[in-house]
Formats: C-alpha cells, sequence, structure tokens
C-alpha cells in the first residue's frame, strides 16, 4: 500500500527533478548572420535548432543573432563571360559553352541597360542603404561581445558566411577557451576564412564543393554522442558536400568521414563531421545542412529529395554534438 506520505515524497521528488533539470538547461545565442553566400535553409535551421532545444529540454536558444532586414540597393555588375573553348573539347563541351555563350550575351544587355538608367540620385541610395545595414549588422552582432557572451552556455554558428563584425575577435576565441561551448553547422566553416586563430579553433576551412551528390558517410567514432543510434554506414541522397583546407585528422576527433571523395570517387579520408577541445571549451562542427530537406522532417516539405528519416537522422546528429559541446553528454 502506498501511504499518502508516500505519494507526497514521490510527487515532491519528481518536481525537484523537473526544476533542476529545467535549471540546468544550457543557454545557447544562435548566430545567422552572413556578409557572402546566404543559405535558403537558414530559417528552417533556425526553426529546427528551435524545436531540438523545446523538445530536449536540454538547452535554451536565448536570442538569436540574425540578418538586418535592410534591402541594400546594389549597383549593376557586369556578368562574367565564358573561357575559351578548348581545341580538343566534345560535343557536350561545345554545346555548354554555347548555352553559357548566349547565357552571357543575354545578361550583357540587361547589364548594359541597367547601367544607363542608373543615376547619381541611385548612387546615393545604394550608398545609404549600405550604411544602415552595416549599421544594424554590427547592432546585431553586438551579443557576440565580451560583456553579452556571459549570459551564454554556448554559440551556434547555423551556416553563417563570409567576415562578421565581432565586436572583440579575440576575447570570443578566449569565451571558448575558458570552458563555452562553439557548435557550427555547414558553411561555419565558409566563415571568418581572414581570422587564422577561428579557423584553428573550428579545425577545417571550406575550400570548395562541387554539385550536390549522394553519399555513404562512415562512423569514425562510434562512442560519440553525435553517432550514437546512426547506422555505421549513414547513406545521404543528396547533399553539397564541403571540401576542406587546413584540416588535419590528427587535431580533430572524427564523428563522420567519406572514404571516397564525393565528385571523383577517388579513395581516401574526406572529413565530414568532427569535434575538438580549445582550452577548457568544446567545439562541435557538422559540414551537413545546405539544402532544407536535411534539416526538416516535415513530410510535406516542397521539394523534398531526402527523406524525412534523412532529416530525423541529421537532427539526431548535431542533437548529440550540441549536447556534448554543452558538458551535457560524455
Amino acid at each position: 500500500m502506498i501511504r499518502p506520505l508516500h505519494v507526497l515524497f514521490l510527487v515532491t521528488s519528481l518536481a525537484t527533478a523537473t526544476s533542476l533539470m529545467a535549471a540546468e538547461a544550457k543557454k545557447v545565442l544562435v548566430v545567422t548572420v552572413t556578409t557572402g553566400f546566404r543559405h535558403s535553409s537558414i530559417p528552417t535551421a533556425e526553426k529546427v535548432l528551435q524545436k531540438l532545444a523545446t523538445e530536449s529540454k536540454a538547452f535554451t536558444i536565448v536570442d538569436f543573432a540574425r540578418q538586418p532586414e535592410v534591402q541594400v540597393v546594389k549597383k549593376p555588375s557586369a556578368p562574367k563571360k565564358p573561357g575559351e573553348l578548348k581545341a580538343n573539347a566534345d560535343e557536350k563541351a561545345k554545346a555548354k559553352y554555347e548555352n553559357d555563350l548566349k547565357k552571357f550575351t543575354s545578361e550583357e544587355a540587361k547589364y548594359q541597360e541597367a547601367v544607363a538608367k542608373w543615376t547619381a540620385a541611385d548612387d546615393e541610395r545604394a550608398k545609404a542603404s549600405q550604411q544602415e545595414f552595416d549599421a544594424q549588422l554590427k547592432a546585431s552582432m553586438e551579443k557576440l561581445s565580451p560583456a553579452n557572451l556571459a549570459k551564454y552556455d554556448g554559440v551556434i554558428f547555423a551556416n553563417t558566411t563570409g567576415d562578421l563584425p565581432l565586436p572583440d575577435r579575440e576575447g570570443f576565441i578566449k569565451w571558448v577557451e575558458d570552458g563555452h561551448a562553439l557548435m557550427g553547422m555547414h558553411s561555419a566553416s565558409d566563415t571568418f576564412h581572414n581570422f587564422k586563430p577561428y579557423i584553428e579553433m573550428l579545425g577545417g576551412e571550406f575550400a570548395t564543393h562541387g554539385a550536390q551528390v549522394g553519399v555513404d558517410l562512415k562512423k569514425k567514432d562510434a562512442k560519440h554522442p553525435g553517432t550514437a543510434g546512426l547506422p555505421e554506414t549513414w547513406t545521404i541522397k543528396k547533399e553539397e558536400m564541403y571540401e576542406f583546407k587546413n584540416y588535419d585528422p590528427a587535431r580533430v576527433r572524427d564523428l563522420w568521414i567519406l572514404d571516397q571523395h564525393p565528385q571523383s570517387r577517388a579513395p581516401g579520408h574526406y572529413g565530414v563531421s568532427w569535434v575538438r577541445t580549445q582550452g577548457k571549451g568544446k567545439v562541435f562542427y557538422t559540414s551537413l545542412g545546405h539544402r532544407e530537406d536535411v534539416w526538416d522532417d516535415s513530410a510535406d516539405l516542397k521539394g523534398r529529395e531526402n527523406p524525412p528519416e534523412t532529416a530525423k537522422q541529421f537532427q539526431q546528429h548535431i542533437l548529440g554534438g550540441i549536447k556534448w559541446a554543452l558538458g551535457l553528454a560524455e
């Protein structure tokens, strides 16, 4: 028989445990600012990260550092003319060259027309809009100042690109080294190319990519939360696979790799996702996350080519990496 006192004890214990879990949820800032290429999957990434935070209760997204909504007026730029056709080009190459040349001719005509219409007033509008964008961008990135970073346990760079205006670059590195977490998805490695300490901390730098392809990822570390519960060979039907420079397998703990080049299929060791420590801090990075259907497991997602199961696996992968980086999983 369960006595009332026992029931009270159980209820109190459960309430205390729930309260402790809520209190222990790690505080995270998500950054989706770009000064280079901007991925269309960024809104999807924000939505999925919020869902993972809510459902896992392991971490709380305290805030987002987002892109300014200012529409920057751009002066017309000249299209790039196709290179010379090689003398030994086959019929396929010749057809592509002719198609590229027609496209260039059409774009060149539009460019000349736009230049003819461009005025001094347009110059002023372009300058003013760029100044406003830069001011708002700086304000958004102020969330990563040393004073504001003190509010967070970790920062997620979700598909960021370019040289972002960090208030204190060296201070950010030190913040991680002091025991905090940096978690990066996809083009987080296409960020801060001109800031070597960031590249060294992340463990690799985007070099190039080919056409989107299907891949068979190989599990490199079966004991890590970023691979746990996923198959030894993780097949993704279609994704943009990065190639890296300044990546050394000896300096990271690989989670997922390719054992053949994504384009040429040449055998080798090609990093896909890894973790490493930076001082007392932890870094998790995955190069996956270009496509919406890699992030989002909604069955009715438009343009879906990867099945929802792939997105569920990706979510499992990044949640494990986030938990590890935040010190919530061994």
